[in-house]
């Protein structure tokens, strides 16, 4: 180092370790603070409604107090397990939970490639009427959706009407009054309101996608369906796997209202999902305790695929999920 480079600049004033500590550290709280509303939010309304799992352990019954009510201890548990017919019952839903979880993410590809080739219309106005018109299911009710399967597929629906019409069918098919394909048809409905919903990230990842890359490759001799394979498609597949991650990590949460909307007394066996299967044992079967030692055994399941994804994203990627 030469003698002026060791010489310090006359006026400066050197900073302080402990200042830049301090202003490190009030850096760190303004941060903390901002990030505060939101986990109280996840408190309230993730970890304080636990509570609520004491009543597993007690034989309520509505409108009495808890105090009022008698201290049963593992009970409902052993209930689950002990009556085989609660036990197969059981079984018939977690197949149901995971046959439609499996689907689903079987089917997550399926945004990915909307939004690809929806990326590659070129007229605009076209390109947004159908960006518009996919993403506008997600905002309706799955009341409303099962109100336009009702108007389509029931018996006096426009398809049974234009089938008999037509000559093709002597008596209307049953769609909805059936308990074949159900599994398919909860699919497709579940599709078809969110496929244009979930293809909106995948459309943001699009834009940050390096215009040069497909200038170079342009200038290389590639033509569209190289640009997407070689280019687009790579691009999306961090985005696509952290989804498909946190997708299995919510494994057994497939939601309730699409399957109690769409229940009936022909396709109960194989719509009945484990979110429904609680709430009609506990709302209509009229035991809440046992519906809340089902839905902690449901947490437990839960936490379980969460850390055996955990461990595979560890294993693969190098990178632990949580």
């Amino acid at each position: 180092m030469s003698l002026e480079g060791s010489k310090m600049v006359k006026g400066a004033v050197p900073v302080k370790q402990g200042t830049k500590k301090k202003k490190s550290s009030w850096e760190s709280k303004k941060l903390f603070l901002c990030v505060l509303p939101f986990l109280v939010l996840v408190f309230f309304f993730s970890y304080f409604p636990l509570h609520g799992w004491i009543y597993a352990f007690f034989d309520y019954k509505p409108p009495l107090r808890l105090d009022q009510c008698s201290y049963v201890g593992i009970k409902w548990f052993q209930t689950l397990f002990a009556n085989p017919t609660q036990v197969r019952q059981l079984v018939q839903v977690m197949v149901n939970t995971f046959a439609m979880s499996l689907l689903g993410i079987a089917t997550s590809i399926l945004p990915l490639l909307f939004a690809v080739f929806l990326n590659e219309i070129k007229c605009k106005w076209f390109r947004n009427l159908v960006q518009t018109m996919t993403t506008l299911p997600n905002f309706i009710s799955w009341v409303l959706v099962y109100s336009v399967a009702f108007s389509l597929f029931s018996n006096n629906g426009m398809v049974n009407t234009v089938l008999q019409q037509a000559g093709i069918i002597a008596a209307p098919m049953k769609f909805l009054d059936s308990d074949s394909h159900t599994y398919l048809w909860m699919l497709f409905w579940n599709t078809w309101k969110c496929l244009g919903w979930n293809a909106i990230m995948y459309l943001a990842s699009i834009t940050s996608i390096d215009p040069s890359l497909y200038e170079a490759a342009r200038v290389d001799g590639a033509n569209r369906g190289q640009l997407i394979r070689n280019i687009t498609i790579p691009a999306l597949m961090p985005t696509f796997f952290v989804l498909l991650m946190l997708s299995v990590a919510n494994f057994l949460n497939n939601g309730m209202d699409q399957y109690f909307v769409f229940q009936n007394a022909f396709n109960k066996t194989h719509i009945q999902v484990l979110d429904l299967y609680v709430y009609n044992i506990g709302m209509t079967g009229n035991s809440l305790s046992l519906a809340t030692a089902i839905s902690m055994l449901k947490s437990v399941v839960s936490v379980s695929l969460l850390i055996l994804v955990n461990f595979v994203s560890k294993k693969t990627r190098g990178a632990s999920i949580v």
